[in-house]
């Protein structure tokens, strides 16, 4: 059952990735490092302030649908209503997101897909390396270890109220 409930959340993920630039890629500008995103500005393809509006509403509903998804299926689901059990499930879901992230997202769906090259900065970079893969998911798992935390807290206060 924990395998089904771990692809419905990456799953999960993916739709919210693919919701944030259902207007094309341009609009997951946020996403790019920085070098791609002073070109589109430079181009004209958008603006600061309409990019870090797009990326604080973005991850504003990501965090809270990503969060709610997490704390549903530990607590409701899986009827987990101890910070113990709830950390370790919650730890075990974000870790694996965090690498479906760098690995099936960042290398494989950016890496491959046309859909993600920006007119006019196809001669810079976007795709991330291996080393940066690393890196930035090895940061993030010690972040998803708070994160985690503060999920169980969560799916222990829902489970006294339900």
């Amino acid at each position: 059952m924990i395998y089904l409930q771990l692809c419905l959340y990456c799953l999960l993920f993916t739709a919210m990735v693919r919701y944030s630039v259902r207007g094309g890629a341009i609009n997951g500008l946020y996403f790019y490092p920085k070098a791609v995103q002073e070109r589109a500005y430079k181009i004209g393809l958008t603006d600061r302030e309409t990019v870090k509006k797009q990326r604080k509403r973005f991850m504003t509903l990501f965090y809270i649908v990503m969060l709610a998804a997490l704390v549903l299926i530990i607590a409701v689901w899986n009827h987990i209503s101890d910070f113990r059990n709830a950390y370790l499930q919650a730890l075990l879901f974000l870790e694996v997101m965090n690498l479906y992230d760098g690995v099936v997202i960042d290398k494989l769906w950016v890496g491959y897909s046309k859909f993600w090259i920006l007119k006019g900065t196809e001669d810079i970079p976007f795709v991330q390396t291996w080393a940066q893969v690393l890196k930035k998911r090895s940061f993030l798992a010690l972040i998803w270890v708070i994160g985690a935390a503060i999920a169980a807290g969560i799916v222990v206060l829902l489970a006294k109220v339900i």
